[in-house]
């Protein structure tokens, strides 16, 4: 079995990313491309109705007791490696603070 995180390319209302597991990747990437509620996905269903882009962002090898043991960490972006680099650019690209120095 295979656990993959999903990446949006927009937030829907506070979500993101979706978690989940499949025994075949391939057949439940493309049940969330047609939008089917398969297997209590709802997320995707909504995300592929407001017309909202997705990609997989990671995977990993097991099954539904390492997507349990991930979903209860609730920090799928510190499990993302998209949103880890988007945060990277945007750290980068902020201002940076000046600090003035007195000399007395």
């Amino acid at each position: 079995m295979t656990v993959y995180l999903l990446h949006s390319d927009r937030n829907y209302r506070h979500a993101r990313r979706s978690l989940g597991v499949a025994s075949d990747l391939e057949v439940r990437l493309e049940q969330h491309k047609r939008g089917r509620k398969a297997g209590g996905a709802r997320l995707m269903e909504v995300i592929k109705d407001a017309g909202i882009g997705w990609r997989v962002a990671r995977t990993w090898q097991g099954g539904r007791d390492l997507e349990r043991r991930l979903k209860g960490w609730h920090n799928g972006s510190r499990l993302c490696p998209i949103c880890k680099a988007e945060a990277r650019a945007s750290r980068m690209c902020a201002p940076q603070k000046r600090r003035l120095w007195v000399v007395a």
